[in-house]
């Protein structure tokens, strides 16, 4: 995607991601992100020509919560834009502050994702989305079945279930070694058998360990025209590209309908518009948005082109381990936190952490050069980010 100028992330600020924030407001947890990106930055509210702010406001039930917010964002008296785009809203937030730097409008933007859950009721609307009668064994709003069912019918139970259960105690591993993340277990891979058999089933083979729980928090980014990100930044994270495909969900009578997901949709245009030709050897690292452990482990082939059992094999191979050959999620994912608003935006921010060299103790040890992160909507909306270590264009 060629731009009229380039765009770096100089600067990354998240709360503590927590199921209740019981101890803060909204303005008030968000501003704790606000003044970690701006110290991040190096740099200060009267810098910031711009702010972008998004969450899914339906589910605390607050109308135009930005206005309210202002008292946090400090976004009084500069220019505002407001995104919801569903699940999807951290990413776009990404998304549309990038277009407003590189079109020239701005030099510096301020994106806000956030999400405080427990003042609303989530879990009410969510999993009233599904009929009932038809669709209540099939999927139930964000939960579904049905991906385990697949993959069992592929693979085999035994190996189906082994691998969803060694992603997430992967993912948990990392996520321990956050300390912002939501959900930090302790879980070993001796556990494996004892975890998939205790926990409550929610819908068909997904059990509660499999899946993510919602949390508060916020995540804000900075992002600068190149000529800003130099002056500010030792070591910008470059935005190279971005890529988003919906396909609203629908279910054949028929049998099954041969579809193409829009996870390797938006992979192969993405990845033909940057010259990537192999992104296990081209990209260095994955923040991908993973509801559940059994999804995680399907959509890696979708995301990364592979066909047949590849995708499996990387997990059972460790591949995907913060030390491995193709580290995925380093900061635990989305089955650690998962602040709805801001999530597919947390895996941007990761992404971006990991180029700059700056993700503390989750930092991966090698060099990373091209970044890949993903969001998704809970109707198979998908925005594809690729962040590189070097100004891009």
């Amino acid at each position: 995607m060629q731009k009229n100028r380039n765009v770096g992330i100089i600067g990354v600020g998240q709360s503590v991601y927590s199921s209740h924030r019981e101890e803060v407001n909204q303005p008030e947890m968000i501003q704790e992100a606000v003044v970690e990106a701006l110290e991040s930055a190096g740099i200060t509210l009267d810098d910031v020509d711009c702010i972008v702010h998004g969450n899914m406001e339906l589910f605390e039930m607050v109308h135009q919560p930005d206005l309210w917010h202002t008292l946090g964002t400090g976004a009084y008296g500069k220019e505002s834009l407001r995104v919801t785009t569903g699940g999807t809203t951290g990413a776009t937030l990404v998304c549309a502050a990038d277009h407003l730097v590189a079109s020239g409008m701005h030099d510096v933007v301020m994106a806000i994702g956030f999400e405080k859950l427990q003042e609303g009721h989530t879990t009410g609307g969510i999993t009233n989305m599904a009929d009932p009668l038809w669709g209540r064994q099939l999927q139930t709003g964000a939960l579904t079945g049905m991906t385990a069912a697949q993959m069992i019918d592929e693979f085999g139970e035994e190996r189906a279930k082994k691998v969803a259960m060694k992603y997430r105690i992967i993912m948990d591993k990392h996520a321990m070694k956050n300390d912002k993340a939501h959900r930090r277990l302790g879980l070993e891979f001796d556990q494996a058998d004892d975890l998939a058999a205790n926990s409550p089933a929610l819908v068909g083979e997904l059990r509660m360990i499999h899946m993510c729980s919602q949390s508060d928090g916020a995540c804000v980014m900075i992002f600068a025209s190149e000529e800003k990100a130099k002056q500010l930044c030792d070591q910008p994270a470059w935005i190279k590209d971005h890529v988003t495909a919906h396909r609203e969900e629908m279910f054949c009578i028929f049998g099954d309908a041969p579809v193409l997901s829009t996870h390797r949709y938006a992979a192969r245009k993405l990845f033909e518009r940057c010259g990537i030709g192999n992104p296990r050897e081209e990209i260095d690292l994955f923040e991908m948005y993973d509801p559940s452990s059994w999804w995680g482990s399907d959509w890696l082939r979708e995301f990364l082109l592979l066909e047949g059992d590849e995708h499996l094999k990387m997990i059972e191979n460790d591949e995907i381990a913060m030390d491995g050959a193709f580290p995925v999620n380093p900061s635990g994912g989305v089955t650690a936190s998962n602040p709805i608003g801001a999530t597919a935006m947390v895996r941007v921010a990761e992404a971006a952490l990991q180029i700059m060299g700056k993700a503390g103790t989750h930092q991966v040890p090698k060099t990373v050069n091209q970044a890949l992160a993903s969001g998704f909507g809970g109707t198979m909306w998908t925005v594809l980010t690729l962040l590189t270590r070097h100004v891009p264009w």
